[in-house]
């Protein structure tokens, strides 16, 4: 069966039940018809509860499970008698009717309802989007009333957004400037809602917007156009988390979506803080491999009052394969050995952190026993904690074992650290993460970064985080360079200030903040019958 019939198969129970299961009373939640809700709760976490990190290599273009692996992973902790819950990003609408399909799990690993989830779920992303582009409409609506604050349009530097894939949008001519849209994912206002400690912080990262320059390049903030609590009362709904379930009756959590290879690919920190206020065990993930949203969980999130007591790396053999340059549908240990630098360089990056780390084969059932005794011996070999997620086709009994050493590892001593302090040099913090998790030999500024970093500086963001954008699918900034690259030289020819969500944006390479729909996009696999039945989401 497909994932949405899978989905369809299970009698799932009113969200009223799940939330007993967290002692959350019936007017903590606001509910969004049987199976959503948002949750109305005081954020306290205990202080014995436990963060669980799910991570992974670089993936082949369909992606590794990740959520697959975090979904299995809870409702095994589940199984065992664990008070846990998974705590996950919302799915864009972009990767739904795009290549990627959408982002609820698979096979019997799933959040549902699924088609909810996907789609327009409870209107967090709509909420979001409406709120970047009221700013947009604020900005230029100030200058045709006469530009006050001598904004100069040429100098603007927050943009519209959407959250469809639409690269038309990328580079569009307004009627007295020019204008780039960026997907809802990768917005501004989407980092900021996912930073936020509450409305209150939200209110004030809001004005703290970079919007433009003036005539004099003084910078322009979104509290200098009157309009920060306007903004502010369009996410007040969306602030709130949502609650949902797994096949398995399990709470989940979903708040917050922003994309991993041009955002800081991490669900709300609102969200988690309440997983850690409601369960003993909060598993999450961070999107695409280690070098990207992991590193960016540990070096931006986590300087929020939040540390992983575990970080489980998820691998599959077929993305061993695809690391190999091989094909990934032939049986091949020696493919496999080939590849596995990509898993050994994820690993040594994630030591960096913490020693305390899980190692995780997503099983496939094109997956050999052969290809699976050689890595665990291998990864059992360098005194790694070992073991298999089964969970896409048996659900939480697939991942009892996984999560057994998740708990044994989480009771070691949490010994993390981010890689770089703050008060570093903004340049030099990028060659940090440049050499040390992309191992790249040396770090080349345009013209052009160089002045900008000295804007930075000169307005007092220096001792911001960085987040850098690449691509997806490798270490390095060539998508086509796999494994791990070698004797490279990054070149970083743009940077953009987010002082509303306070981090710094390195772009590296031809990354695009607004994707293409592909060739044959998975909007054409898509059904609705007569009784309201969807087909082909997956």
């Amino acid at each position: 069966m497909t994932d949405i019939e899978i989905a369809n198969s299970v009698e799932i129970s009113p969200i009223i039940d799940v939330a007993k299961k967290l002692k959350i009373k019936k007017s903590e939640l606001e509910l969004y018809g049987h199976y959503k809700a948002k949750i109305n709760k005081k954020v306290k976490p205990k202080k014995k509860s436990k963060l669980i990190l799910v991570t992974s290599i670089n993936p082949t273009p369909l992606g590794e499970g990740k959520t697959t692996v975090s979904i299995g992973l809870n409702d095994a902790l589940r199984t065992l008698g664990v008070n846990s819950i998974a705590v996950l990003r919302e799915p864009s609408l972009g990767p739904v009717f795009g290549i990627k399909g959408g982002a609820t799990g698979g096979g019997y690993a799933q959040v549902v309802p699924m088609e909810d989830i996907n789609l327009h779920f409870t209107g967090d992303f709509h909420a979001i989007t409406s709120c970047n582009n009221l700013l947009s409409s604020i900005i230029d609506n100030h200058i045709f009333q006469g530009n006050e604050l001598n904004i100069n349009p040429e100098r603007i530097i927050f943009t519209r957004c959407l959250d469809v894939n639409d690269r038309i949008l990328r580079n569009v001519t307004l009627s007295n400037r020019k204008e780039q849209f960026t997907i809802t994912a990768a917005s501004e206002i989407m980092a900021i809602f996912c930073l936020a400690k509450d409305l209150m912080d939200l209110k004030e990262k809001l004005g703290n917007i970079l919007v433009a320059y003036d005539y004099d390049e003084k910078p322009v903030y979104a509290k200098d156009l009157k309009c920060v609590d306007a903004l502010t009362i369009l996410l007040k709904d969306a602030i709130k988390p949502n609650l949902v379930q797994s096949l398995e009756g399990n709470p989940i959590i979903i708040h917050g979506g922003p994309f991993a290879n041009i955002a800081h690919g991490c669900n709300s920190l609102i969200a988690t803080k309440l997983g850690l206020t409601l369960s003993d065990y909060v598993v999450t993930e961070a999107g695409f491999g280690a070098d990207l949203g992991a590193e960016k969980f540990l070096d931006i999130k986590c300087r929020n009052g939040i540390k992983p007591n575990c970080i489980v790396i998820n691998f599959t053999i077929k993305a061993l394969k695809y690391n190999a340059n091989a094909d990934i549908t032939i049986e091949s240990i020696e493919n496999i050995k080939k590849g596995l630098i990509n898993l050994d360089t994820h690993i040594e990056n994630m030591k960096k952190y913490t020693n305390n780390i899980v190692v995780c084969l997503n099983k496939f059932n094109t997956d050999t026993e052969e290809e699976i005794n050689f890595l665990k011996d291998y990864i059992e070999s360098k005194n790694l904690e070992f073991d298999i997620c089964e969970s896409f086709a048996k659900g939480g009994k697939g991942s009892v074992e996984l999560a057994k050493k998740v708990i044994k590892v989480c009771d070691n001593k949490c010994d993390f650290s981010p890689l770089y302090k703050l008060n570093s040099s903004i340049e030099s913090k990028i060659r940090k993460i440049a050499k040390e998790i992309y191992r790249a030999d040396n770090v080349i500024f345009t013209k052009e970064c160089k002045e900008e970093i000295n804007r930075i500086k000169a307005n007092g963001f220096g001792a911001l985080p960085i987040c850098i954008a690449k691509t997806q699918y490798s270490l390095g900034n060539d998508p086509k360079v796999l494994g791990c690259p070698k004797n490279y030289t990054i070149t970083v020819d743009r940077i953009k200030l987010q002082s509303g969500a306070g981090f710094i944006v390195v772009y590296l390479g031809n990354i695009m903040t607004m994707p293409g729909l592909s060739k044959s996009p998975n909007y054409e696999r898509i059904d609705i019958d007569e009784h309201y039945q969807i087909k082909g989401l997956f």
